[in-house]
């Protein structure tokens, strides 16, 4: 993968963006003009909007991102192909778990909304945008600029700060960790962001029917 491509100027608007964003998400959110899932999907159309706008303007463009228009295609394809492989990999590790007394499900147990509405803004924001929001900010933007010094710092430091992004504190964050550095190797790997976006999005999916039981009311 190119190193080099994001530099200190796009790291430091894109946070900036980012930091107001949210800032003034949460100053609306006390108003209670919307419900919280609307604002945090709002905020994320947002922050990719204003990411996108500054790597265009200031940066090398979106291709810094790994999102040219001819690697679109290409990686959805691939990005379907890794999620098919993790999928197999994660049923396994499920299947050990089990064996071993454990229930796999409480890492990735899941609170849906209890309206109908909320449950549709819940898989749209959280399964489709967020994903979307948070691959261009972690891999592409900090992951992209951290790769100047190699793979490993890269990961390392994207990783930790996705984790922390997330705010989990009432368990060990697995999914954060093992899905921060799957989604890392996968763009260094296959150079189009468009992988790990493919897979984070069927990744939160999944985990959201599987860990709400939602899955297996439909079955």
């Amino acid at each position: 993968m190119e190193t080099e491509k994001i530099d200190v100027k796009t790291l430091l608007l894109s946070l900036a963006a980012v930091v107001l964003t949210e800032l003034g998400t949460r100053s609306l959110a006390s108003f209670e003009i919307a419900p919280p899932i609307a604002l945090t999907g709002a905020a994320r159309l947002i922050e990719i909007s204003l990411i996108l706008m500054i790597v265009i303007i200031w940066g090398k463009g979106v291709v810094s991102l790994g999102l040219s228009r001819d690697t679109i295609v290409p990686g959805l394809t691939r990005g379907l192909l890794w999620s098919f492989a993790f999928g197999l990999v994660a049923a396994a590790g499920f299947g050990i778990l089990f064996w071993a007394g454990a229930n796999p499900f409480e890492l990735i147990h899941t609170r849906l909304p209890e309206e109908k509405l909320g449950v549709i803004l819940f898989f749209l924001i959280g399964g489709t945008i967020a994903p979307v929001a948070e691959e261009i900010i972690f891999r592409g933007v900090i992951y992209g600029f951290f790769r100047r010094w190699g793979v490993v710092i890269a990961i390392i430091v994207s990783t930790i700060i996705f984790v922390l992004a997330h705010a989990i504190f009432s368990r060990i964050p697995v999914t954060q960790t093992v899905g921060g550095i799957l989604f890392a190797l996968a763009y260094e790997i296959e150079g189009s962001l468009m992988v790990p976006i493919t897979i984070h999005v069927l990744g939160n999916l999944a985990i959201f029917l599987l860990g709400s039981g939602l899955v297996f009311v439909c079955l």
